[in-house]
């Protein structure tokens, strides 16, 4: 319920009349059946602007923080994030790439709409960077199509760092399904998880428009003064690459 009163209520009317959103391509979006809505990601709007726009409800992975937060703010991410259907993922556990394939496993497995941001993480400059391939194998594991999103014009209106939304045009674009089936029975193959990949990088960028960057954008995020002083500042895992993507990062 929380959900589509969000939508059409309490947050949807403001987002429209802030971004004045153009839907184009919303033919591409399956009237049912389980798919992946595999989208650049600019600003943290972008997990309000499409679900705003397609008809359907879309599920997002959401890092475990957004529902372990405590005190007033805290509560309040944590029913917000719950109302909206996100789904928690710990991406700092031993098990992070399985336990985010398993979630996004059993979303697509309950016949709905998937989305993932395969950067990773917002842009930093506004480019588009490199894919990590827990999408791919996500893809070729449930072999539900992958739909490519183009958000434009959030980062206008949510600049990173900015604490006040300001009037933008925004664009949603959705492109045409991409059938990956030519790689059935192929999931685990590193090679194949990179080229699907890339593949659906390729036609975010010509969706978007974006000057493609062949690194990850988590790689040129400064480290917070705490990650220093605890020695992570340059501590990668493992299983980084293979991570289906969560939300705003």
């Amino acid at each position: 319920m929380w959900y589509w009163l969000l939508k059409y209520v309490l947050l949807g009317p403001l987002l429209l009349l802030m971004g004045r959103p153009k839907f184009e391509g919303g033919e591409h979006i399956p009237v049912n059946g389980p798919a992946i809505l595999a989208s650049n990601h600019r600003a943290v709007l972008d997990s309000f602007y499409l679900p705003l726009l397609v008809r359907r409800r879309i599920t997002f992975l959401a890092k475990s923080e957004y529902f372990t937060g405590t005190g007033l703010k805290g509560r309040f991410q944590r029913w917000f994030f719950s109302a909206a259907g996100q789904v928690p993922i710990d991406r700092t556990s031993a098990d992070a790439a399985q336990d985010a394939l398993a979630a996004g496993t059993r979303v697509l497995g309950q016949q709905k709409l998937l989305g993932i941001y395969p950067e990773g993480t917002r842009s930093p400059d506004g480019r588009l960077y490199k894919g990590k391939t827990g999408l791919a194998r996500l893809a070729l594991e449930t072999g539900v199509p992958v739909i490519p999103v183009a958000m434009i014009g959030t980062d206008q209106m949510n600049p990173i760092g900015s604490k006040i939304w300001r009037p933008a045009k925004v664009t949603v674009r959705i492109g045409k399904p991409i059938d990956f089936s030519r790689f059935e029975g192929m999931g685990g193959n590193r090679f194949v998880e990179r080229t699907v990949t890339d593949e659906v990088m390729y036609a975010l960028m010509q969706l978007s428009g974006q000057e493609y960057v062949d690194i990850y954008a988590a790689s040129l995020k400064e480290p917070k003064p705490q990650d220093i002083a605890d020695g992570k500042a340059a501590v990668q895992t493992p299983t980084a690459d293979r991570l289906p993507d969560t939300q705003a990062g």
